[in-house]
């Protein structure tokens, strides 16, 4: 039996030992690195921690929001396009920052080489199963279900929704004002990304006119249901469930979470029903269709739970990142009135009697999705995009003289693909923080542009999410022009100052605006 003066001593020695050896397998990653430039920090980047520290503390931790607030500064410290991050705790890790078109070519056109790294995706596996958070084999199964759900078909639908959305907004919401004014232009876009993920995802037409009748057998309606998910789905992903009911709105979101999986199911089984001679083009009944044309018992097909799971991922990153983006444009476009007239002039050419768009004019908005892929530059949706080496290899980059340098990439490693610092990299963007769509009418660099990932797993929704916005921004811009709503409190601000904060962005599952308040909006045509 241990006596108490050793018992002590051996207690000590094991965070002694625990550390050292932390401080072993530190060195170990160091050295596997080839002393590539890089950074080394206490904390990982891939720990909640480190994100949840407000600002980069050097040498501890990155902080929130790094990525985008550095954009391209680390990688010209370093005077590479791809530098190293090694990281102490909760274990030696080495991570790979990557701004170089070429390198990330290579890794999105090899995933067997270069897999997405789906454990840092396994939270999202809450709502089931999905295309997002799977690899290999699983992520085919997923893909063939999922795929022929975007289809033509469905982008016409969601054009012509987008259109009876945001006409329903100007003629019901604003009574055709000469001049709306709003606190905060992500209130307006968020609420009419909702309304189009409702008809052309869920096919449950619904407008801003809607009541909100609750049908038996629910404590909310389905607008509500999907509103309060949808702007809160991350809560029920990181609290556990008995934190949900600690106030009265986290009881409020666990509800709506709740309720919205009934109203899925509810369709789920409604549309099984329906007479296969009814064509519908929404998200969710091609989903469906899809799901059923495979074998009873194979192994391709979806089960319910799957079923959900993709409807919510469609759900999250078809309604937030394309509603962000579109506040954004409309902030850049008030600050740029230069560019808001070339936009308005474009527009007019190609609608020159003021009718509404249809959808076989959008080829020939070639501003309007100029401004729109500008905007997903400069305020790129996701910062960044997580995959890991499956080998020892080498990614291939270029210095700041012009000269190639090849840097070893160890089995393990996670890789970052950087969107900020891709899409603020000066040997490829001229000018990189100037709001300058002219360039995408021009001919431009395809491999340093990032906004929806790339390769096979390029982000399954893009059409949809262009389709929509191009749609309302070509509305709003034909009919208003936009400027920023003028407050006595920043009367003496300058325009630097004024840009600043009209574009603040904070961390969340996307860049997100914090408040836009750009919106003295005048009419221009009736």
């Amino acid at each position: 039996m241990l006596d108490s003066s050793t018992f002590y001593f051996l207690a000590a020695s094991v965070p002694l030992v625990y550390v050292i050896q932390l401080a072993v397998d530190f060195r170990r990653a160091v050295k596997a690195t080839n002393n590539a430039p890089g950074l080394h920090h206490v904390l990982s980047p891939t720990t909640f921690l480190a994100n949840a520290i407000p600002f980069y503390i050097p040498g501890f931790a990155i902080g929130m929001n790094r990525a985008f607030v550095e954009k391209y500064e680390t990688f010209k410290e370093f005077g590479v396009d791809i530098h190293t991050i090694v990281s102490y705790w909760p274990r030696a890790m080495i991570m790979y920052n990557v701004a170089d078109p070429a390198a990330i070519k290579e890794i999105v056109g090899s995933r067997a080489r270069w897999p997405k790294h789906v454990e840092q995706y396994s939270l999202v596996n809450y709502f089931g199963g999905n295309i997002v958070a799977t690899e290999g084999d699983e992520w085919k199964r997923h893909r063939k279900i999922a795929n022929p759900a975007f289809s033509e078909p469905n982008n016409r639908l969601v054009w012509s929704e987008a259109v009876r959305i945001t006409m329903d907004m100007i003629e019901n919401e604003w009574n055709n004002a000469e001049e709306h004014k709003v606190n905060n232009v992500n209130e307006i876009t968020l609420s009419v990304a909702l309304l189009i993920i409702g008809s052309a995802g869920f096919g449950r037409k619904i407008s801003f006119s809607d009541d909100l009748r609750v049908p038996p057998g629910y404590k909310m309606s389905f607008k509500d249901a999907l509103h309060y998910t949808s702007t809160n789905m991350i809560v029920p992903v990181v609290f556990p469930g008995w934190a949900l009911n600690l106030t009265a709105k986290l009881r409020t979101i666990r509800d709506a979470v709740k309720e919205l999986r009934m109203y899925i199911q509810e369709l789920i089984d409604e549309r099984r029903d329906l007479d296969k001679k009814t064509e519908r083009h929404d998200l969710f009944s091609s989903l469906l269709e899809a799901n059923l044309e495979e074998d009873e018992g194979s192994r391709t097909r979806l089960d319910d739970s799957e079923l959900i799971g993709n409807i919510f991922i469609f759900l999250l990153a078809g309604h937030e990142t394309t509603a962000h983006t579109l506040c954004f444009t409309l902030g850049l476009l008030a600050l740029h009135p230069d560019q808001q007239e070339i936009l308005y002039q474009n527009i007019m050419s190609v609608l020159p009697d003021g009718r509404v768009p249809k959808y076989e004019d959008m080829n020939s908005l070639s501003y309007v999705n100029a401004v729109f892929y500008e905007t997903l530059r400069l305020f790129p949706p996701v910062n960044t995009i997580p995959k890991k080496c499956a080998e020892d290899t080498t990614l291939t980059t270029t210095n700041a003289a012009g000269e190639k340098v090849v840097i070893p990439v160890a089995k393990g490693s996670g890789i970052t693909l950087h969107t900020p610092g891709l899409h603020y990299n000066p040997r490829y963007w001229k000018d990189p923080y100037e709001f300058r769509p002219q360039r995408f009418m021009e001919d431009w660099p395809k491999d340093a542009f990032l906004p929806f990932s790339g390769g096979a797993r390029q982000c399954i929704g893009r059409r949809f999410s262009e389709t929509e916005s191009i749609a309302i921004l070509t509305i709003l811009i034909q009919r208003y022009r936009v400027e920023v709503l003028e407050e006595p409190q920043f009367a003496s601000e300058t325009y630097e100052e004024r840009y600043k904060r009209v574009l603040a962005v904070t961390a969340g599952i996307t860049n997100t605006p914090i408040r836009v308040p750009l919106t003295s909006i005048e009419a221009t045509v009736n």
